[in-house]
Formats: structure tokens, sequence, C-alpha cells
């Protein structure tokens, strides 16, 4: 594995712990120690999961790539794109809801648009790289 990605991934799980305190937070929202409105309670739900989900598959990505003797440029590029986008997204979902009783989320939301896109490129870039890996071997 690249040394590189080595890094990234080692500080991805890392980063485990801080969406686990997200989860702290998170409840305390649900069980109303911290105040919020429905509106938030729904865009914290959804940052926090998707923090979890796609820095799970971000690291799977990375594995799957570097296991399928895919390019590395390639694969790691789009495991690395994906774990961009477990930052975007969530942050997106966070702050496009910062206030007190937001009637709707503000200009921030363009966070959670630009993650998806992120996330799909990285996605298909992937699967298209572990693709060609496999064509390559038969």
């Amino acid at each position: 594995m690249d040394p590189l990605i080595s890094i990234v991934l080692g500080a991805t799980i890392i980063s485990v712990a801080t969406i686990a305190f997200g989860g702290t937070f998170l409840l305390r929202v649900v069980t109303g120690g911290q105040e919020a409105n429905d509106l938030q309670k729904s865009f914290f739900r959804a940052g926090h999961a998707h923090a979890g989900v796609l820095v799970v598959l971000g690291l799977l990505l990375a594995v799957l790539g570097n296991a399928a003797g895919a390019s590395p440029g390639w694969a790691n590029g789009g495991a690395i794109a994906v774990l961009a986008a477990a930052i975007l997204m969530p942050a997106g979902f966070f702050l496009s809801v910062l206030g007190v009783d937001p009637a709707r989320p503000n200009r921030m939301i363009t966070a959670v648009w630009l993650g998806a896109a992120v996330l799909v490129t990285g996605v298909v870039l992937v699967g298209v790289t572990v693709l060609l890996a496999g064509i390559d071997r038969m």
C-alpha cells in the first residue's frame, strides 16, 4: 500500500473518535438535553449518519482498490474523494441549520450537494479502476 494512502487511512480511522463524539451530541439532542427544532434534529441525524457510513465506505474502497491491484493513483484518488465527501456532506448538514430555531437550511446546504458530487465521482472512479484491474487479469 502506498505510504500516502496509509497515512490518510490511519488519520481516517482515528477520526472515528470524532464521529463517536458527534453521537453523544446527537443523543443529547434527541433526549432534550440540547435544544433543537425538528429541522435541526433531522439534519443532525443525517449529518451523523453520513459521516459514519461514508468513512466506512472510503476505508473499504481504499482497501478493495489496493487488494484488487488497481492503479494506485486512480483507486486511491477515488477513495480519498469518498473520504472528502465524508467531510463535506456532514458539514453541510450540520452547518446549514446552525442558529436558534432556523426555518430552513442556509447556504451551507451547498456543501451537501458538492459532497454528493464528490462521492459519486469517487465511487465510480474506484469501481471502474477495480473493474479494469479484473479485466486486465483475465
